[in-house]
C-alpha cells in the first residue's frame, strides 16, 4: 500500500470522461460513497465532497470529486494533523474502495439511470455550485510547496508573518546566545562559563515569561513571550500546529480577528501559566496556538461549516486537541497551564468575534471585540490577586547569610584552652551570641516573605536552629566566664541537639516531591 507523504497527505487521479456523461459520472460516484459509508457533504454539477469515518490510521479524510474540462478528478486528503507526516496508506485505500465500488454501482444502475438522472437534476438545480471555493480544505491549496508557507496572501495573510517572526526571534535569539558564548570561552582561555543558570539569567532579557518577573509589573513578558521557543523542536512543532490551524481558522475569520484570538488567547495562556507556576520561565506560542484551536471548534459549533464537514472536522480537532493537552500532562517540559488558558479563552474569544448575533440580538463588532479584551483583563485581574509573587530570590539571600553565620559559629569548637579568659570570651560572643542572635534577626527577616512550601519548611527549621544554638553560645560564655565549666555535658548534647536539627533540615529538603 501507497503511502502519502506531505504536510497536508493527498493523493489526486485525473479520470478522463472520454464520451461518458459527467452527469451520469456524478450518480454512480454519489452511490459508491452512499455504499461506502462515506458522509456526503456537498452534490452539485461541479462535483461532490464526502468523508470517510475514523479509522485508526488518521482521523477522516475529504474525498472530493470534481469534474474539470472532460475529466473527473478524484482526491482524497487527510483533514487533521498527520503525526510524521503521513497517511499511512488510508487516502490510496479510499482511492482504491471507491473505484471497486465505482463498477460495482455503474452494473447494477443500469436499469434505473432514468429516474437518478431525473432526481439528481432535480438536486443541483436548487444547489450552489461556488461551493467548491469555500469548501473547508479549499484554504490548503494556497500551499503549493514549503516556500508558499511564508507568503501572505488572500485567506491566509496574518498566519505567515506571525511564523515569520517565530522563526526570525528564535534565529536572533541563538545568535547572541553562542555569540555570548563564545565571548566567555575568549575571556577564560577556552574554559566556557555559560552554565544552564546564566543561560536562564540572559535569556530573562529576551521577554521569557515567569511569575516572579511579570507579577513584579513587567506585564509585557505575557505578550513577549508567545514568541519565544527553547528549541528547535519546540519551534517547528508550535509552527507546524500554527500553519494548520491557521489556515483553518484565517479563512473564515479573516486576518483581524485571528490576530486578536492569536494575541488575547495567548495572552490568557501565559497568565494560566504565571498561576500554574510557583517558579521558573515559561514561553513558547502553544497557548496562542491551542487558542486557534479553541476558536476554531467555536467556529464549527457556530455553523462556519456545512454540517457533515463540521462533524468530520469536529472529530478531528478534538482528537488532536485532546493529544496535546494529554501530551502535556504526561510531559515534564509542556505547559499544561498554557495550553488550557489558550483553549478555553480562544473558544470564547472566537466565538463572540465571529457571531453577529448573541442571544437573538445583533451586536457590533466593536462591542463584541471589546467584551473579549476586558474579559482577559477581567482573567488577568483573577490571576494577579490569587498568584502571590513568591520572593525566592530574597529569600535565597537571607539563607546564604544565614550559611555564613553558621560557618563562623563552628570556630567556637576550636577554642584553645591556653587562651587568656578575654580571648575565650570575645571568641564565643563574637562567633556564637553574636552570630546567631543576627541570625535570629535574619529569621524573622525571613518571617516577613512570600515563600515556597520548600522554603517555608526550611525557614521554620532555621528559626528552631537559630533559638537553640544562640541559647548554647550564652550558656558556653557564661561557663567559660564562671571558670568551672561544669555544663560541658549539657553543652556538648544541646550541640549535638542542633546537629540534629541540622540533618533533619538536610534531609526533609533532600525527599523527592
Amino acid at each position: 500500500m501507497a503511502f502519502q507523504w506531505g504536510y497536508s497527505p493527498k493523493i489526486e487521479k485525473y479520470i478522463p470522461l472520454g464520451n461518458f456523461p459527467a452527469d451520469r459520472y456524478l450518480v454512480i460516484a454519489q452511490q459508491a460513497i452512499e455504499n461506502l459509508g462515506w458522509k456526503l457533504s456537498h452534490l452539485s454539477e461541479s462535483g461532490i465532497i464526502a468523508y470517510t469515518g475514523l479509522s485508526a490510521q488518521s482521523y477522516s479524510e475529504e474525498i472530493s470529486i470534481r469534474i474539470i474540462a472532460n475529466f473527473a478528478v478524484f482526491k482524497s486528503e487527510c483533514i487533521g494533523i498527520q503525526l510524521l507526516f503521513t497517511d499511512y496508506g488510508k487516502n490510496q485505500q479510499n482511492l482504491d474502495r471507491f473505484f471497486h465500488e465505482f463498477e460495482y454501482v455503474e452494473y447494477h444502475l443500469a436499469a434505473v439511470w432514468e429516474d437518478r438522472l431525473k432526481d439528481f437534476h432535480d438536486h443541483i438545480a436548487k444547489q450552489d455550485d461556488s461551493y467548491f471555493n469555500r469548501a473547508p480544505l479549499k484554504a490548503k491549496d494556497k500551499i503549493k510547496n514549503i516556500f508558499y508557507l511564508f507568503i501572505p496572501q488572500k485567506g491566509y495573510l496574518v498566519t505567515p508573518i506571525i511564523v515569520t517572526l517565530n522563526i526570525l526571534l528564535w534565529l536572533g535569539r541563538l545568535a547572541i546566545v553562542l555569540l555570548l558564548s563564545n565571548l566567555f570561552k575568549a575571556q577564560l582561555g577556552g574554559q566556557g562559563l555559560l552554565t544552564p543558570e546564566l543561560l536562564l539569567k540572559i535569556q530573562s532579557y529576551f521577554g521569557i515569561n515567569s511569575r516572579d518577573l511579570t507579577l513584579s509589573g513587567q506585564w509585557w513578558r505575557l505578550l513577549s513571550s508567545q514568541f519565544y521557543h527553547f528549541s528547535l523542536l519546540h519551534l517547528f512543532f508550535n509552527m507546524y500546529a500554527l500553519i494548520y490551524i491557521g489556515l483553518m481558522t484565517e479563512n473564515k475569520l479573516g486576518w483581524a480577528k485571528t490576530l486578536i484570538v492569536y494575541i488575547l488567547s495567548g495572552t490568557c495562556g501565559a497568565l494560566l501559566s504565571v498561576y500554574g507556576h510557583k517558579i521558573g520561565f515559561m514561553g513558547g506560542a502553544s497557548g496562542a496556538i491551542m487558542g486557534m484551536f479553541g476558536a476554531f471548534l467555536a467556529l464549527l459549533l457556530s455553523n462556519a461549516f456545512e454540517k457533515t464537514a463540521a462533524r468530520a472536522l469536529l472529530i478531528s480537532t478534538v482528537i488532536v486537541v485532546a493529544y496535546m493537552l494529554l501530551n502535556g500532562l504526561l510531559s515534564e517540559t509542556a505547559d499544561n497551564s498554557a495550553h488550557l488558558g489558550g483553549l478555553v479563552s480562544g473558544f470564547f474569544i472566537g466565538y463572540l468575534l465571529y457571531n453577529e448575533r448573541l442571544l437573538g440580538q445583533p451586536v457590533p463588532l466593536l462591542y463584541r471585540a471589546s467584551a473579549s479584551g476586558f474579559m482577559v483583563l477581567a482573567f488577568a485581574a483573577l490571576i494577579y490577586q490569587f498568584s502571590p509573587r513568591y520572593q525566592v530570590e530574597e529569600y535565597a539571600k537571607l539563607r546564604d547569610a544565614f550559611n555564613l553565620n553558621d560557618e563562623r559559629f563552628n570556630q567556637i569548637y576550636y577554642i584553645s584552652s591556653d587562651l587568656p579568659l578575654e580571648e575565650k570570651l570575645r571568641r564565643v560572643k563574637l562567633n556564637g551570641i553574636d552570630v546567631w542572635a543576627e541570625n535570629l534577626k535574619i529569621t524573622r527577616e525571613m518571617d516577613k516573605l512570600i515563600v515556597l512550601e520548600m522554603d517555608g519548611i526550611d525557614r521554620d527549621y532555621r528559626k528552631v536552629i537559630a533559638e537553640k544554638a544562640y541559647a548554647v553560645s550564652m550558656l558556653m560564655y557564661k561557663d567559660y566566664e564562671s571558670g568551672t565549666r561544669e555544663n560541658r555535658a549539657v553543652i556538648q548534647e544541646k550541640i549535638n541537639e542542633v546537629m540534629r536539627l541540622k540533618a533533619k533540615l538536610r534531609e526533609r529538603l533532600t525527599e523527592p516531591e
